[in-house]
């Protein structure tokens, strides 16, 4: 199921997954998964007080950010193997539970195991809307191959300059990578369409992190992609930054000025289908716990 030359991702580290060496994204040839429950805390028109969104933790990633809040997954790996047939059946417990969607977070390095997953739940009648919850360092053959299916694209934007990606992803290329990622998704989704209880059923959803020290740069972002989609995609804009890792220059929270400058220009640029966060998210207690519920 697995290449033996990987290449999932821009990355394209080569790593034999097929015989069981690790690529870059710290997978072999297991499916790891860290936690699979309803999450009530997603933008909100993909859960609600009463219905959360059926999110599904992967355990690594391609990007491992430095100052990533699920570096307990993203590379230290933490969770469990299990088959692909096991996570259909997780599927079905989360929609049997009331989930809005399916939430797939950080899938991007098993989308053979995981597209084959879904395959599985929709014959068995799976039928809420999908969502990639991504980083945005994904191919447009990746998207085109194994998630040309998926309802809604759920993707961050981090990085608009070469340096800061570097920086802080150590992925120079993620700015074009990320702007063909995102031009790739609105293709396949189209535009956003809402079903009667106003839940996102199709379409593209593009997060930026605010970063400590970083508003010119999120103010880019957020140009650039407002004037290249306009309304036909959503900008989620987050304050939510947690310092759980000691990185020099992102030892603290965003200030209450920082983001405000941040929302005074989306305003200015005449963005409409924008989502804000209130101020105190910024809290480890918002970081789920990857213990394993739910496998």
């Amino acid at each position: 199921m697995l290449m033996t030359y990987c290449t999932l991702c821009p990355r394209a580290c080569g790593a034999n997954r097929a015989d069981g060496f690790k690529g870059y994204c710290g997978a072999d040839n297991t499916l790891r998964v860290a936690r699979a429950a309803l999450h009530f805390w997603e933008e909100p028109f993909l859960c609600s007080e009463e219905r959360g969104s059926g999110t599904v933790f992967f355990s690594g990633c391609a990007l491992r950010c430095t100052y990533c809040q699920n570096h307990e997954i993203s590379t230290q790996m933490h969770g469990k193997e299990i088959s692909v047939e096991r996570l259909a059946e997780i599927f079905s417990s989360l929609e049997e539970q009331g989930a809005a969607n399916i939430n797939l977070v950080t899938p991007d390095h098993y989308a053979p195991q995981v597209s084959a997953a879904l395959s599985l739940w929709k014959q068995k009648g799976g039928a809420l809307p999908v969502v990639l919850n991504t980083g945005g360092y994904i191919t447009k053959q990746a998207l085109q191959s194994y998630w040309r299916d998926v309802d809604i694209f759920l993707t961050d934007f981090k990085y608009i300059t070469s340096a800061l990606a570097e920086e802080f992803s150590h992925a120079p290329d993620y700015p074009e990578i990320a702007k063909i990622a995102l031009n790739t998704m609105v293709n396949l989704a189209g535009a956003p369409v809402f079903n009667a209880d106003g839940f996102l059923q199709k379409g593209v959803v593009v997060r930026h992190l605010l970063l400590p020290g970083h508003v010119g740069e999120a103010q880019k972002v957020t140009e650039y992609v407002y004037h290249t989609y306009g309304d036909n995609v959503y900008i989620s804009l987050m304050n939510q930054f947690t310092p759980v890792n000691d990185v020099p220059g992102l030892n603290r929270s965003v200030t209450e000025r920082e983001y405000n400058r941040l929302l005074d220009y989306a305003l200015a640029l005449g963005v409409e289908n924008c989502m804000i966060q209130e101020f105190g998210t910024a809290q480890e207690s918002f970081i789920p716990p990857f213990d394993g519920t739910g496998m």
